[in-house]
């Protein structure tokens, strides 16, 4: 048995040969297409953010020829699909696309059509009904003059006495649920129901979009902000409101999957191919798929250990379907091989800190630790960003992304984050710069999720993270199973984080409100 301190000089020692750039090794870009990247010098060489930001580009133009969006159900996902295939059979691996059923929902349209013309943004409700509506507005007990609180618009049947049936039923946010409201309108004779924000507090101006389980509409619901409701609440307006019926159709993931490596120990590493469907998604998560795509394509001929399994997954966005489906068709002794997972979205926010995944659950926020190896995980992340010298801070397995689906069939899982809607501190804008006060995404499930939507820094050291992650757990999963690995990939242990003061740790929020 190894002395502590003599295994630490040889895991350093190790660690100072494979980061070492030899001159034979700086042979540059042509040098990349052809030699095996099999240290973490070479690799992390040829992982470059030029490589990433190429795919980020090619993601934007299937967007932009395709009404601005990659979302699920859309024909600019399966553009990203394709060209996700491409480049994977072109590198050399084994690649599949896994098939799941999909309930694609179009996003609905909101349009005033007199006294004047005008779009707004809108949103369904889930629990609505569907069909097309061109009515008059009617307004029904709201408020417009602050403090707007309290607001009971639309929570008693008294509140529609004399409603005009068939008119689109105009209601606001506050005191009962979406449900109430909706359901006192239905029985009123709506023929549809805007629900707009509160407009009581900044957090309660935005485009509103809710739930009304489980309670189901027989009428479209659909959401506005309190801007855009205090203008259809005047009078003589008329609106149309189409949101069409859900359609069942089959959507898939890309997995490659590489030809060498113990079958019966794989890693795998995955990120989300989808977009929203109201932008290109190029952080969101356009950055974790180009990463994911310029390892694996300068992995290609690299001959790990054990087997390694890329994924790119679909509809994320509308609830983890793909990965979720994925992880559900697989028999428990495919799971067993599983030896762990890691995922990454949104790995190049503007306004960024980079968070690593708490996998023993150090920062007791939120969820618990992760299954066991999970906290090993971490520590090679850790082990990165310290050798780089780049400060970072834990962030909860909330499940809000493809990680919850293993985490939930007991998958030692582990990750990278920018940070999406939380908001940034002075304290983490001390040490990562950027702007405290600001989302660390502003342009998060926003049209602005641009290619210009990007933090160069923050994708190419995470570029890098992942890459020696992935390269890591590809030659050595002894950490986590106790399966011997290559001895020159030892065990990494990391340390330091920045301790956590805030409970939200950057945010990827899918969940809906109810009232």
């Amino acid at each position: 048995m190894f002395n502590r301190s003599v295994r630490i000089l040889t895991i350093l020692a190790v660690l100072a040969t494979t980061f070492a750039f030899a001159p034979s090794a700086l042979a540059g870009a042509e040098a990349c297409d052809t030699r095996v990247n099999n240290t973490f010098a070479k690799l992390l060489e040829c992982v470059n953010l030029e490589g990433v930001r190429e795919h980020q580009a090619a993601f934007q133009s299937i967007a932009d020829a395709n009404g601005g969006v990659r979302a699920a159900g859309t024909p600019g996902y399966d553009e990203s699909l394709d060209y996700v295939v491409e480049k994977m059979t072109a590198a050399g691996y084994n690649v599949s696309v896994n098939a799941f059923p999909f309930v694609y929902v179009a996003l609905p349209t909101l349009q005033q059509t007199a006294p004047l013309a005008a779009s707004y943004e809108t949103g369904a409700f889930t629990g609505s009904g569907y069909g097309s509506v061109t009515a008059n507005v009617t307004a029904v007990d709201v408020v417009l003059a602050m403090p707007r609180d309290p607001v009971t618009s639309g929570c008693e049947a008294a509140d529609f006495a004399g409603f005009p049936a068939g008119n689109i039923a105009l209601v606001q946010r506050g005191t009962c649920t979406f449900a109430a409201k909706v359901a006192n309108a239905e029985a009123a004779g709506a023929s549809a129901v805007i629900i707009f924000n509160q407009g009581n507090t900044p957090g309660r101006e935005t485009l509103i979009i809710g739930t009304l389980a489980p309670f189901a509409a027989g009428i479209p619901v659909i959401g506005a902000s309190f801007a855009d409701g205090a203008a259809l609440s005047q009078p003589g307006v008329v609106a149309s409101i189409t949101l069409a019926a859900p359609q069942n159709i089959i959507q898939y993931n890309v997995i490659a999957e590489s030809k060498t490596g113990n079958p019966n120990n794989v890693v795998m590493a995955g990120a989300h191919l989808d977009s929203v469907q109201r932008g290109p998604g190029i952080n969101d998560n356009g950055s974790g798929s180009a990463a994911l795509l310029e390892v694996a394509e300068q992995m290609a001929k690299v001959k790990p250990r054990n087997m390694v399994r890329f994924a790119w997954w679909g509809a994320e966005e509308a609830g983890l379907v793909g990965s979720t489906a994925y992880v559900a068709g697989l028999s428990q002794a495919e799971r067993d091989r599983i030896t762990l997972y890691l995922n990454f979205d949104m790995v190049g926010s503007p306004n960024h800190v980079f968070f690593i995944y708490d996998g023993d659950d150090s920062d007791a926020v939120g969820s618990p630790a992760g299954p066991a190896g999970s906290a090993q995980i971490e520590k090679t992340f850790e082990a990165f960003f310290n050798m780089r010298g780049v400060p970072f801070k834990g962030t909860d397995f909330s499940g809000r992304s493809d990680y919850g689906p293993f985490i939930a069939a007991g998958i030692p899982s582990g990750g990278l984050f920018t940070g999406a809607e939380g908001i940034k501190t002075s304290d983490e804008a001390a040490l990562w710069g950027g702007t405290a006060g600001q989302q660390y995404d502003p342009c998060y499930h926003l049209a602005c999720d641009t290619y210009a939507n990007n933090n160069d820094d923050a994708l190419d050291v995470n570029s890098d993270a992942i890459a020696f992650s992935i390269l890591q757990y590809a030659m050595n999963t002894a950490d986590i199973n106790a399966v011997r690995g290559k001895g020159n990939f030892p065990v990494l242990s990391g340390g330091g984080a920045v301790p956590s003061s805030s409970t939200q740790s950057g945010l990827h929020d899918h969940e809906e409100a109810t009232e």
